[in-house]
């Protein structure tokens, strides 16, 4: 199952945070730098024996520390407490940073843009938080050292009488052995050789492995979707006519969609095509097969720089059949 966020469409209807309005400037934001030693220490008493729960999957110790607020959304969350334990097993907790977020002078919920800058006022990151009810919220971010997968882990905590949870996210680090700088990279590369489809992706997995989370915005970030931007996205192409091969009697399928997915941990790209609607699983495979050889001879970088490739077939609008193997295996 993907490891997204205990939330998957916004970061927290637990505490009446959903997505949707207009941002309204209001409230302060203290970084870890800044923080006072009562209000550090206070955070940590919390996030330390919750990191250590996920880590080990133990969810009763999760659930306790649930903020009321959010019972409903609990399902979710155990969710992530239960296929977080991979991302993190054999890595040691470093915590990265944390915030502490005080809309407490707010008079209703409303759409929260908090600016967290260093002391020195020279690197400044934005948390984007949805229909926010008052209170005093915090963000603490940490990183699995030396896990294979260096798994990222991210916490919001509310302040209702004595820190609760009330958001949890986790992310693997790496895909395939390489992080976030080496997508990047890679992206760079790719970008400078035109080779727009493996930039994008490259791109597209250099964000997903910065950050655990959406609703963060750095100058770092920014600058990797300026550069992202002055690409052309793999959706202009599409939809795109794949053929089996060049003989004009060589059957052919439409293409409607691509995407990075992570679901089993590696950087692969799915693909989504209008099928035959073939109910024969030997003829179903032959042809998803056929789909990926196709778009590998038009977008050869994707070969060497992803682990695989996915390929969903649909027909009248419903999936038929779906595939994952690794670029090895799929043939020339």
């Amino acid at each position: 199952m993907k490891i997204r966020v205990a939330c998957l469409t916004c970061l927290l209807v637990a505490v009446g945070i959903l997505c949707g309005g207009s941002w309204a400037l209001a409230s302060t934001c203290t970084t870890q730098e800044s923080m006072n030693p009562a209000d550090k220490s206070s955070l940590l008493a919390i996030a330390n024996p919750l990191a250590e729960a996920v880590a080990t999957g133990n969810s009763d110790a999760v659930h306790a520390a649930l903020l009321s607020a959010i019972a409903d959304q609990w399902d979710s969350i155990r969710n992530v407490v239960a296929s977080a334990p991979p991302l993190f097993k054999g890595g040691t907790l470093r915590w990265r940073t944390m915030y502490l977020l005080d809309a407490s002078d707010q008079k209703a919920p409303q759409d929260t843009e908090f600016f967290c800058a260093n002391p020195e006022n020279t690197l400044t990151v934005t948390v984007n938080l949805h229909n926010l009810p008052p209170g005093r919220y915090a963000l603490v971010l940490g990183d699995y050292l030396k896990a294979p997968q260096a798994g990222q882990l991210a916490m919001i905590l509310a302040d209702s009488q004595g820190w609760k949870l009330g958001g949890l996210f986790a992310r693997e680090g790496a895909l395939d052995g390489r992080d976030g700088v080496d997508y990047w990279k890679q992206a760079r590369t790719d970008a400078a050789t035109t080779d727009n489809w493996s930039a994008w992706f490259s791109y597209e997995a250099a964000r997903w492995l910065l950050l655990p989370i959406d609703f963060l915005s750095s100058p770092n970030l920014q600058k990797l979707d300026s550069e992202q931007q002055q690409i052309s996205p793999p959706s202009q192409s599409l939809p795109l006519m794949l053929a089996a091969s060049t003989s004009t009697t060589a059957p052919s399928w439409k293409l409607t969609g691509a995407r990075l997915d992570t679901s089993l941990h590696s950087a692969d790209i799915a693909l989504t095509y209008e099928g035959s609607g073939t109910t024969d699983p030997v003829a179903a495979r032959t042809e998803a097969v056929s789909v990926m050889s196709a778009l590998l001879r038009i977008h050869p970088g994707l070969r060497k720089n992803f682990h695989g490739l996915w390929a969903y077939a649909e027909k009248n609008g419903n999936q038929t059949f779906a595939i994952e193997l690794p670029m090895a295996q799929i043939p020339q």
